[in-house]
Formats: structure tokens, sequence, C-alpha cells
């Protein structure tokens, strides 16, 4: 949920109304990228909060123009010469997600990221992979944009509100002082408006979309591709084509094996999964294309990264499949299997924290 922006130097706000909870991600200039101490704050609020008998509903909203833009990538690329200086905020964000995915109150909540060299992260490779067909691989290898209907359409979201009637919502679910499940869906159902994707929307191209995306290999799905654009009508595939060539041949056969590894994973066995990715790629084990792909999309923007290796081709399976090796056990993210020790595996409790930032 967008909102007004927040007079205050804190980058998360919280508040307590009530029976009501109201976090606001406050950095609007920088379209309330997730940093370090963004993190650090939302767990904190989370935590407080779902242990708070007093606490009911929790609204998460962004102040200014976005909701969040995700993570601060300037921040990883600033770091790349440190080692592990990254390592923190990577467990803590992972460690988070689960606490989200999993949140014991309700909640309110008013990707592309192959293309830079890096992966579906934050549980995407388990959400996006169990989306109909193979729309899953579609979204997450292409980075293709959905807008609020289709995020709808796609079980994204549950709900779509007009921008205009945000902040009447906000006040409905405040007056409400609870948070009873048919109540809070009760409320957002008198804002919300009924949609469908648009004509010209990928989700009406769900049939070339699994015939493409289905196939074993990132080269098999574009040649298959390839082929579809060549047909009458399909004028939709050549800018998305482009896009997908233009990616990252590491991050592209990383996602792949991450979202099909997804569909027979749960929750947390994917977060696992996605923090070693994460750790390895900022490690630069396999190749430094996540770095690249930054200087070009934010820090020089000359939308000309050169990726190494630069092709398909020279993307070994063994190369990948190190990416993807288990941690020692202790390493791994530690996600709190047994209700009672729900909010352990803190960073700080972690191996990680013993660490020493070295360049």
């Amino acid at each position: 949920m967008t909102q007004e922006v927040v007079n205050s130097d804190e980058v998360v706000l919280g508040e307590e109304i009530e029976h009501v909870r109201l976090i606001t991600l406050n950095r609007p200039r920088h379209l309330n990228v997730i940093s370090s101490k963004v993190v650090s704050l939302l767990a904190e609020y989370l935590e407080k909060w779902e242990k708070d008998d007093k606490a009911e509903l929790v609204i998460i909203k962004g102040s200014g123009r976005a909701f969040s833009a995700g993570g601060d990538l300037k921040m990883f690329y600033d770091g790349r010469n440190s080692k592990d200086s990254c390592l923190e905020v990577a467990y803590r964000m992972y460690w988070l997600g689960y606490h989200i995915h999993t949140y014991k109150k309700t909640q309110v909540f008013a990707t592309p990221e192959a293309s830079i060299g890096f992966h579906t992260d934050c549980g995407f490779s388990y959400i996006l992979s169990h989306l109909p067909g193979h729309l899953g691989e579609f979204f997450a290898l292409t980075g293709a944009r959905l807008n609020g209907k289709e995020l709808v359409a796609a079980g994204l979201a549950t709900h779509f509100v007009p921008l205009e009637k945000l902040s009447d919502l906000e006040k409905r679910l405040i007056s409400l002082n609870s948070g009873d499940e048919n109540a809070v869906k009760a409320a957002i159902e008198e804002f919300a408006v009924e949609v469908q994707p648009d004509e010209e929307s990928v989700l009406n191209k769900q049939s070339i979309i699994d015939e493409c995306f289905s196939k074993d290999t990132v080269a098999e799905i574009i040649k298959s591709f390839e082929v579809e654009a060549t047909k009458e009508g399909n004028g939709w595939i050549s800018p998305v084509l482009k896009g997908l060539k233009r990616s990252s041949p590491t991050g592209l056969r990383i996602t792949l094996r991450s979202i099909r590894e997804g569909r027979k994973q749960t929750l947390p066995e994917s977060l696992k999964k996605e923090f070693r990715l994460t750790i390895n790629i900022l490690r630069a084990i396999i190749s430094a294309d996540v770095y690249e792909g930054i200087r070009a999309l934010t820090i020089d923007k000359d939308n000309a990264p050169k990726w190494n290796p630069p092709s398909l081709d020279h993307v070994g399976d063994e190369k990948i499949d190190q990416v993807f090796q288990p941690f020692e056990e202790d390493l791994e993210l530690q996600i709190p299997e047994k209700e009672e020790h729900r909010w352990d595996g803190k960073y700080e409790n972690s191996p990680y924290a013993s660490f020493k930032v070295t360049d």
C-alpha cells in the first residue's frame, strides 16, 4: 500500500493505534529500497507485535509513489570488494522472509532479478513455481512486469484497489480496530474493484508460454520462443525475447534450476536454497555477473553489461552445481521448525556473526 510522504528521518516507522499496528517504509526518494537497517527494523516490529496480545492487525505500506523497489542494489555493489560485507543483510532478509510468509497476525500489504545476473529470491522460487503451468519460468527468466490487474489474475495478490482509494481503505482498516479476517476481507472488498487482464496481457498467452517455457534448458526455451515469434499475431514476443537474450547467461541458468526445484520444495527449503545462492553469487564463486549487471543498470547506466561467461554454451553444469551446493549445517539459514522457538535463528546467534569482514 503506497501512501503520502511521512516527514521523518527514520527509514521504517511503527505506529500503535489501539489494536492496529502500522508499519511505513519511509525512504520515498529511494523508492523504499530494502537496506540492512530496514530489514532489522521490520523484524523488530514484527516480532514485538506478534507477541503482543493487543495487536490484532498489521498494515504495511510505503511512503511516496512506491511500496518498495526491492533490495538496495547499490549496497550490494558497494560491498563487492569486501569479503562477505553483505552477508549480514542477506541472512536477515531471508530469515525475515520466512517470518513474513508465516506471520501469526492478520496482515495487509499494499521481480526482474535474472536480467542482472542474480536469481529469483526472497521466497519467489517457491511462489512463482506454484503459478499455473509454466508462468513461473516465464516471469522469473524474462522479468516481465505485471500490473495490479495481472497480479490479481495470476494469484499473486488478492484484491485490486485503485490508487485514489488507498487512503480511505487505510482509514477503514484502522477503524476496525480488529484483526478478524472476515472483517478485514469485507473492508478491503468495499474498496476493491473487479478486474480482468487487458486483452494484450501476457496472461492471455499462456498456451504459448507453456509450450516454450516447459523446455528442459534455457537454450531450448529461447529456441522455441524464437519459433513462436515468427508466427502471425505474436509480435508481443519480440521485445520479451530481446530482453531474455540480453540477460546474464549464468543468471538465467541458475534461475531456471531454482524455479524447477521450487516446485518440489517447501517454503523453508526454498528460502534456505535461495540464501545459499545469494551468498555464492555475491561471493562470485563462478561469475561476477551480478556486479556487472548492477553496474550497467544503476551505476554507469549504460545498459551494456559484459557477461562472463558471455553465452549459455560457456556456462557448464558443474559450475551451476557449485552454486547450489549445500553449506555445512550450522552455516545454513536457520529457520526454526518448532513453534516455541519460532523467533530463534537470528543472525546475532549464527556463526556468521563472528565472521570478520576482510578485503
